[in-house]
C-alpha cells in the first residue's frame, strides 16, 4: 500500500497476487471479494451437518477493465464511503471503476464506470470490461426467468438443507447487463455508466430491489444514498490515534470491516446470519471455517461493536436467540437438558461442525453467549490441543459467571431462579496453583506444557476473574512462551497483536483478530471496564502515542466523546437517549479512586477539574455531561 495522508484510504499501484487477499465489500447480507466471480449471501448455506457451508453465488459485476493503450493502474479502497476503485490512466484519458455494496439498500450490489478525456481528439475513448461471471453454481441449481425491466433474471435453490426435513433457500439475482466495452465519443469530454445486482431470497424481494435501485440511478441517488449510510455510521464513531500512522489505520480498517460484517442500522427486511471469521466474502466448501458462526463472534467481534453501536450488536444476541430450537436439539442428542449452543453454527443453530470431537467437547460455547448450563463431563478448552480435560480453568468460569448472571437477572426479572443455580455456581472449581500463584489451564496441566491459542489469560479479560496483579501477570507470562506462535491470532490480541497466522495462511480478512485487535485499544489504552453501576476508566498511553479520540461511546443510553492523552482526558456527552424507567436519573460525577475526590456533573455546564494522580497534573475538562451512573476514574494502579 502506497502512503496516504487520510488515514480512512489505502491506495496501492498493483494487486495482491494472492486472490485470497482482494478487498471484500460487505453489508451484512452480501458479501464480495472485488472482481471474483463468486459472492455470497447471508443466511445461505448448503450441504448438510458437518458439510454445511455457504452456497456460493455467482457474480455478474465480475468484470475487469482492460486499456486498449498504455495504462497505469491504481487500486483504492475509500473507507469513509466504502467504496473500491480502480483507475487506469493513460495518454488519452482516465477510466474509473468504482464498487460498493450499497449500505442502505442490502440487496444491492454496484458497479460505476467513468471515462474522461484527457486531451482534445477526434479519437473515441474506449475500454473493455472483461467479464469471468458465468451463470452457474456447485452449490445452487440455477434456472434463467424472463427479463424484468431490462435486467437479466435467473432463479435458483440450494441441493441440500443443512439438516433432514429443513428447507433449501431459494436465491433470485436480477441484474443489469455489463456490455464487453464502453466508448467515450469523440464530442464527449466525459460519460459515466452504472450497473448493478439485487439478490434475495424471494421474486417479491427482487423486483422490489430491482425496482429501487432503477429508481436510485434515474435520480442520481444510488451513490449518494450508500455514501451518507456510512457516513452516518461514522459520524457515531471514530477510533483514532495521533502519534502512529500505521496504528491508526489499522484502527479504521478494523472498523470498517467488522462494520462491513454487520447489517444496516436501518435494515429491518432482512435476517442477520451471524458474523463469521472471515466475513461475509468467504466461507465456501472447505474455506475460511465454511462461513460458520464460532464463538469468534460472542467473545472477540461482539465487545468493540457494541460500545459503538448497541443496535447494531443487539443483532448478534437476535442471531443467538433465533438458533435456540437447535441449541435444544444438540443438548437432547447429547444427553443433556437445556441448550448446548453449537461450536460451529449456520442458520438452524444445530451443530455444523465437521469434526464431532470439537462440536461435543468446546462447551465453552455456551459461556461465550451466556447460556446458563454447566456440563461436567470431560470438555475441550479453547486451546485445542488438549481434550476430554477435566476443570477446565476457562470453561468453568464462563459456567459460573453465567449461572451468577442468571440468577442476578431472574431476580431483576422477579422470577426467582431455581436453587440448583446458585448452589452449582458456588461449588465449581476454579483451578488455581497456590505454590506457583498462576491458573493452571485444567487439572494435570504443569506448567511449561505447550499451548495452542489463547485461554487462561482471558480470565484477567475479558472475563474480569477477580485475581491481583501479580497473578494476572504470572498467567500472562506463563503462557506467552509456550503458546504456538502458529496458533490463531485470537490468542496475540491477548498480547495486542492481530492476523491469523503471520506466514498469511488460515483465513483471510481475520474479523476475529480484528475484533480483538480493537478491543485491545479500546479497553487496554483506556482501561474501560464495564461494570455495575458505574464505568472504569484507567487510562495508559503507549509513548508513541500522543493521543487517542473515542467518538460515540455508548454505556447504558448515553453516548459520549473521549479524548485521552497523557495527561488530560476530556469527556462530552454528545447524546441521552435514555432508558425506560429512568423518570429521574441520577447526576453523573467522576469519582477519584485513590483520593476519593469527586467531581459533580450537570447538564448544560462546563467542568473543569485539575487532580495530581501519580505525580501527574490531571485535567478534566467536562461539559454538556448527564448520565444515570458514576464513572470511576482510577488513579492508581
Amino acid at each position: 500500500m502506497s502512503r496516504n495522508s487520510d488515514p480512512y484510504i489505502f491506495t496501492t499501484d498493483t494487486l495482491p497476487s494472492d486472490l485470497r487477499f482482494l478487498p471484500p465489500l460487505a453489508n451484512g447480507l452480501l458479501g464480495w471479494k472485488v472482481f471474483s466471480s463468486v459472492m455470497h449471501m447471508g443466511g445461505v448455506y448448503n450441504g448438510e451437518a458437518g458439510h454445511c457451508h455457504r452456497a456460493d453465488v455467482p457474480c455478474p459485476l465480475a468484470v475487469k477493465m482492460e486499456a486498449e493503450d498504455p495504462a497505469q493502474h491504481s487500486y483504492t479502497l475509500d473507507t469513509h464511503t466504502g467504496v473500491f476503485c480502480h483507475t487506469l490512466s493513460s495518454a488519452t484519458g482516465t477510466a474509473t471503476q468504482s464498487l460498493y455494496s450499497h449500505r442502505f439498500y442490502p440487496n444491492i450490489l454496484v458497479m460505476e464506470v467513468l471515462l474522461e478525456r484527457h486531451v482534445t481528439s477526434e479519437e473515441a475513448v474506449t475500454v473493455n470490461l472483461v467479464s469471468s461471471f458465468t451463470p452457474q453454481s456447485k452449490d445452487i441449481h440455477f434456472e434463467s426467468c424472463p427479463d424484468y425491466k431490462g435486467g437479466r433474471h435467473i432463479e435458483g435453490q440450494t441441493t441440500t438443507a443443512e439438516f433432514p426435513g429443513g428447507s433449501c433457500p431459494t436465491v433470485h439475482l436480477i441484474w443489469t447487463p455489463v456490455p464487453s466495452s464502453l466508448t467515450l465519443l469523440p464530442q464527449q469530454t466525459n460519460a459515466r455508466w452504472g450497473f448493478f445486482l439485487v439478490v434475495a431470497n424471494s421474486l417479491e424481494a427482487a423486483t422490489s430491489s430491482y425496482d429501487e435501485g432503477l429508481n436510485l440511478m434515474v435520480t442520481g441517488d444510488l451513490r449518494p444514498s450508500h455514501e451518507e449510510a456510512w457516513k452516518e455510521l461514522w459520524l457515531q464513531s471514530k477510533v483514532e490515534v495521533t502519534g502512529s500512522e500505521t496504528l491508526c489505520k489499522a484502527l479504521i480498517g478494523c472498523m470498517f470491516y467488522l462494520l462491513s460484517a454487520f447489517p444496516s442500522i436501518h435494515d429491518t427486511s432482512s435476517c442477520f446470519g451471524g458474523v463469521s471469521p472471515g466475513g461475509l466474502s468467504n466461507g465456501g466448501d472447505g474455506q475460511d471455517y465454511w462461513g460458520h458462526v464460532f464463538w469468534d463472534q460472542d467473545v472477540w467481534m461482539y465487545p468493540g461493536i457494541a460500545l459503538f453501536y448497541p443496535k447494531l450488536a443487539r443483532t448478534v444476541l437476535e442471531y443467538r436467540v433465533g438458533t435456540i430450537d437447535g441449541a435444544k436439539d444438540n443438548a437432547q442428542k447429547q444427553g443433556y437438558k437445556g441448550l448446548k449452543f453449537p461450536w460451529e453454527s449456520a442458520v438452524s443453530g444445530r451443530e455444523v461442525c465437521p469434526e464431532d470431537i470439537y462440536g461435543q467437547q468446546e462447551i465453552h460455547i455456551n459461556g461465550d453467549v451466556t447460556c446458563f448450563i454447566f456440563l461436567h463431563l470431560g470438555v475441550m478448552p479453547p486451546d485445542e490441543y488438549y481434550y476430554n480435560v477435566n476443570n477446565s480453568v476457562y470453561t468453568n468460569t464462563v459456567a459460573k459467571l453465567s449461572l451468577q448472571f442468571a440468577v442476578e437477572l431472574a431476580d431483576l426479572l422477579q422470577h426467582p431462579a431455581p436453587n440448583e443455580w446458585r448452589e452449582v455456581a458456588e461449588g465449581i472449581s476454579i483451578p488455581f496453583d497456590q505454590e506457583l500463584q498462576f491458573h493452571p489451564e485444567f487439572d494435570g496441566y504443569s506448567k511449561g506444557q505447550p499451548v495452542k491459542q489463547a485461554d487462561t489469560v482471558m480470565l484477567g479479560y475479558p472475563l474480569g476473574l477477580p485475581m491481583t496483579p501479580a497473578v494476572r501477570r504470572n498467567d500472562l507470562e506463563a503462557y506467552e512462551p509456550v503458546t504456538d506462535p502458529n496458533g490463531p491470532a485470537m490468542t496475540w490480541v491477548s498480547y495486542s497483536v492481530w492476523s491469523e497466522s503471520s506466514d498469511g495462511s488460515g483465513a483471510v480478512n481475520f474479523l476475529t483478530g480484528m475484533g480483538g485487535f480493537l478491543q485491545a485499544v479500546l479497553f487496554g489504552y483506556t482501561g474501560f471496564r464495564v461494570q455495575k453501576e458505574r464505568l472504569i476508566f484507567s487510562p495508559l498511553l503507549p509513548d508513541d502515542i500522543s493521543e487517542l479520540c473515542l467518538r460515540g461511546i455508548n454505556y447504558l443510553g448515553n453516548q459520549m466523546d473521549w479524548l485521552l492523552r497523557k495527561d488530560d482526558v476530556c469527556i462530552i456527552l454528545r447524546q441521552q437517549t435514555g432508558r425506560a424507567g429512568n423518570a429521574n436519573p441520577r447526576q453523573l460525577q467522576v469519582v477519584l479512586k485513590a483520593s476519593g475526590a469527586k467531581i459533580p456533573l450537570t447538564a448544560g455546564n462546563k467542568h473543569a477539574a485539575t487532580c495530581r494522580i501519580n505525580n501527574k497534573v490531571l485535567k478534566m475538562n467536562l461539559s454538556h455531561i448527564l448520565m444515570l451512573h458514576i464513572l470511576t476514574f482510577q488513579d492508581s494502579r
